[in-house]
């Protein structure tokens, strides 16, 4: 598996595989849009959930690498809280949702960068390795409140940028009753709560370490593609 590496501390004891990510759940994130939220292809603020998935060939590891596509002058290094699904939820009432969550890990949500959040593109949001995670999954006690974490990222060393989740549009409790108000989480499944608006670019080359405390520090680098991957291709 592409992600063995991580540690789990809590019952599944594994991850499903299944990871789940969700848009513009920071209120600086809508604020960011501005007018731009009442105009096609918009035409209002979400009134759900905006939500993508980070497919299998995304998934890494700490310590893996992450490559930069030859026609990209640099990713976006989205850091996020995962939250890990510890029991089958369907519907669940929000008074109850947290009761769901096994614990939780570190998400670097890497992307290509681009301005419209309409419909995500899997093109910008799933390349192979795009997905690292770790280093290890915590029980939901280790973190107590999960309005109150604060996410460090550093680029070569450098700190560029903090984050929390005291801002959210949808608090854990009310995010896990929407999302699972049209579909099913399962067991080991990983949800994301959101990146926050002004995550840094990165270029191949430099390395990227994302704190949050009581998890730990997800590091990984950044490289440039092999020249195989960056020859142009050529049709017979």
């Amino acid at each position: 598996m592409p992600f063995a590496s991580i540690t789990v501390d809590v019952a599944p004891w594994r991850l499903s595989g299944v990871v789940y990510g969700v848009l513009l759940n920071h209120r600086a994130a809508l604020a960011a849009l501005g007018d731009a939220l009442e105009k096609p292809p918009y035409k209002a603020a979400p009134r759900a959930p905006v939500m993508y998935i980070k497919p299998r060939n995304t998934l890494a590891g700490p310590g893996d690498t992450v490559i930069v596509p030859p026609d990209v002058p640099a990713l976006e290094a989205g850091a996020a809280l995962g939250v890990v699904i510890g029991r089958t939820a369907c519907r669940v009432d929000e008074t109850r949702a947290l009761d769901c969550v096994a614990g939780y890990t570190i998400v670097n949500d890497v992307s290509i960068p681009h301005d419209s959040y309409y419909r995500p593109s899997l093109r910008y949001k799933a390349r192979d390795g795009f997905c690292p995670l770790g280093p290890r999954v915590v029980a939901a006690g280790v973190i107590g409140d999960p309005a109150r974490v604060t996410l460090r990222t550093f680029v070569d060393g450098v700190l560029v940028h903090t984050a929390g989740t005291a801002d959210l549009v949808r608090p854990l409790a009310r995010l896990l009753a929407d999302v699972t108000e049209f579909m099913t989480l399962s067991p080991g499944d990983l949800l994301m709560l959101g990146v926050a608006p002004g995550a840094p670019r990165v270029r191949a080359g430099q390395t990227v370490a994302i704190e949050v405390d009581g998890i730990g520090r997800l590091q990984n680098a950044f490289l440039a593609a092999p020249a195989a991957q960056s020859a142009p291709r050529t049709v017979a």
